[in-house]
């Protein structure tokens, strides 16, 4: 996969415990860097997609009760 240049400015804190981590593992900053934004776009498009699946469940009235949900446990 072709890269491109990308560069950000990070706190102090940040940039030592990243190369922290860039030293005690063997990988490159750029790696560790690409690596979690990779993860955090993974995770948030992941919660924009649930969210907006039940935005749309609750439009088309497909829900369930509360008072379903408490028998189906047994929590009444």
């Amino acid at each position: 996969m072709a890269s491109e240049q990308f560069s950000l400015r990070l706190s102090k804190d940040i940039k030592a415990r990243l190369e922290e981590l860039a030293n005690a593992t063997g990988r490159t900053k750029a790696f560790l860097a690409q690596d979690a934004i990779e993860k955090y776009l993974e995770i948030e498009s992941w919660q924009i997609k649930a969210i907006r699946q039940g935005m749309q469940e609750v439009e088309n009235n497909d829900t369930v009760s509360i008072s379903d949900i408490k028998a189906e446990w047994k929590l009444d």
